[in-house]
């Protein structure tokens, strides 16, 4: 395997992992600040209104998003690091 061939399949796998990732630390950076907002107006001072409905909210994403993440990865494999692998 060449230098560029090994920094090529780094930056796509690198970028596929931002790909993943967006949805979920989107959703959680949104819940966050609304949370976070929330208790700042109310003076609502609770640890578990931050981490529960955090917590669904990601878990919900994951659910609605794993086709997309399971395909995004199969691709990946089955078209880059399969070949390298098996060709050398």
């Amino acid at each position: 395997m060449t230098e560029g061939v090994f920094y090529d399949t780094l930056r796509q796998g690198l970028w596929i992992a931002v790909e993943l990732s967006a949805p979920i630390l989107s959703v959680a950076l949104i819940v966050g600040l609304t949370i976070g907002l929330f208790q700042a107006l109310t003076s609502v001072q609770e640890m578990t209104l931050t981490f529960v409905p955090k917590l669904m909210a990601i878990g919900a994403v994951f659910w609605v998003t794993m086709g997309f993440m399971t395909r995004t990865l199969v691709t990946y494999f089955d078209a880059t690091i399969v070949p390298l692998v098996a060709g050398g």
